[in-house]
């Protein structure tokens, strides 16, 4: 069961996700916040597994409430279900620590399938806004090297395909018939290797040096 807070301004909103959330057998609405600083406090009360944050709100905006849950309640997840794809809210979302962002026209299927993925450490990125990131993203990484695949073991090129589907840890090592511990160690290697501090940063990095493509369906 994945336990929910949602997070927004508008009562309409809020009640509207309780509803549609509330009819699915794997997830549990534990609490409803109208403003970031209430959805820090109640983070810290109930421990959803994700919350729902909206950004733009009274008292404390979901940016500055996101930042405070991650640095507190570092196990939580906070997903962006919001109606801005301004590139200042998006770069500023993932820059404090939100696991994904959506916006309020999203489906109903693809909002359940991204709360019960984002739950269990998988990242998703409307693609009306997920160009905007991963240009942003890539001009601050140097050109791609176009030997970079032969610093990498099959096992590691595998590991670094199934992290550009935004598959967690557990999920590869499933995938992959390892442990999470070893999962783990290659993915630091290959973060050593890539000369980069993070997974956004090698996913972009491995798009551009065409070791990953986002169009096939490995991650089915």
């Amino acid at each position: 069961m994945v336990r929910v807070l949602i997070c927004d301004d508008q009562i309409v909103v809020c009640e509207g996700l309780r509803a549609i959330l509330g009819t699915v057998p794997e997830i549990e609405v534990v609490g409803v916040a109208y403003d970031g600083e209430k959805a820090v406090q109640l983070a810290e009360q109930l421990k959803p597994d994700v919350v729902l944050m909206d950004l733009k709100m009274p008292v404390m905006n979901g940016i500055q409430a996101t930042s405070a849950i991650r640095e507190k309640l570092p196990d939580i997840r906070v997903l962006v279900l919001t109606t801005y794809d301004f590139d200042e809210w998006v770069f500023d979302a993932i820059r404090s620590g939100a696991s994904g962002y959506l916006l309020k026209d999203t489906p109903r299927e693809a909002l359940v399938e991204a709360i019960l993925g984002t739950a269990k450490g998988r990242t998703y990125v409307d693609p009306s806004v997920a160009g905007k990131l991963f240009e942003h993203i890539s001009r601050g990484i140097g050109p791609a090297d176009s030997s970079l695949a032969s610093q990498f073991s099959e096992r590691e090129l595998e590991v670094l395909r199934l992290m550009a589907h935004g598959l967690s840890n557990s999920d590869i090592a499933s995938r992959l018939y390892l442990s999470e511990g070893t999962v783990r160690n290659y993915v630091s290697t290959i973060l050593a290797k890539m000369g980069v501090s993070d997974r956004t940063q090698a996913v972009v990095l491995a798009i551009r040096a065409g070791l990953a493509d986002l169009s096939d369906h490995e991650k089915t």
